[in-house]
């Protein structure tokens, strides 16, 4: 497998559904997520090594490819989501789109809570133990959606056990070095 440069390091993603809403417990709106990933991964913008999609949140390991801004790739990302969050629920004559009304300065609906968390993964050490949380949270007991991480559709976990990419943008790791390349 070929080395991947990058100006920064992996990083370990979380964003939450406004007040924990479960959205996401609907495939279409896990779907939405899906998509959103395989654009900016087509495009070039970033590398995704794991996700999971939970009813109310989700977790990724992702890495903004060089000549991408991390901040300007995140914002795209929640953004194009959100927007493709209430057009779904305004297209179903959703009476769930009011749970989002917010009437901010900036925004009439928010999807995502603000500030969503975002680790620069340093070692491998550091990595493979978010990958391992990431896989198991659907076992978590507040969840049960699966009994093993490979069950549950919507995770990277089945891609690491079979070597199958059913989302066609995934990202093995496969022990490549996380450190950033230096210009000199």
């Amino acid at each position: 497998m070929a080395t991947i440069n990058f100006d920064y390091h992996p990083q370990f993603f979380t964003a939450m559904i406004l007040n924990w809403m479960p959205l996401l417990k609907d495939d279409a709106f896990k779907d939405i997520i899906i998509k959103s990933l395989r654009f900016l991964t087509t495009e070039g913008s970033i590398v995704v090594y794991g996700f999971v999609v939970m009813p109310n949140h989700i977790h990724l390991i992702w890495q903004v490819q060089d000549g991408f801004n991390k901040a300007a790739v995140q914002l795209r990302f929640m953004k194009f989501t959100a927007q493709q969050m209430k057009f779904r629920l305004l297209d179903s004559d959703d009476t769930l789109l009011s749970a989002f009304l917010v009437d901010a300065r900036d925004r009439r609906y928010q999807f995502w809570e603000r500030n969503p968390l975002s680790v620069d993964l340093w070692t491998p050490n550091v990595f493979y133990q978010k990958l391992d949380y990431i896989h198991n949270n659907p076992l978590q007991e507040k969840w049960r959606l699966a009994t093993l991480p490979e069950e549950y559709i919507y995770s990277s976990a089945r891609f690491y056990r079979t070597g199958i990419d059913d989302f066609g943008f995934l990202t093995h790791h496969d022990g490549q070095d996380l450190r950033p390349i230096v210009s000199r």
